[in-house]
């Protein structure tokens, strides 16, 4: 049986007051964005991207958080993914994966 294919969408959720490459609420799709998205974000966030790619999650749910996950209801699942740049851009990206 062939899995599903997933689309991967990422989305600036928070922060970026002092980020230079980005700012709340813009979306990118991957891998398709992936030169417009800054290396230390695409670091950061590239082995959830694997994960979710091929089905797979993270055991934490964050629930009661802003950054509570959706898992699965309807073929989407939610990561969320902090930024390592150690300025003050305090940046949290939203990852979403929908099967196809």
């Amino acid at each position: 049986m062939m899995p599903k294919r997933r689309i991967i969408e990422l989305e600036i959720f928070e922060g970026g007051d002092g980020c230079v490459a980005h700012k709340v609420g813009e979306k990118y799709k991957w891998p398709e964005d992936r030169g417009k998205i800054c290396k230390w974000l695409q670091d950061a966030a590239g082995g959830m991207i694997r994960a979710l790619e091929h089905g797979g999650t993270l055991a934490w749910t964050y629930k009661g958080t802003p950054y509570e996950k959706l898992i699965d209801a309807d073929g989407v699942t939610t990561e969320y993914v902090r930024c390592p740049d150690p300025t003050k851009a305090g940046l949290v990206v939203k990852i979403t994966a929908r099967e196809v």
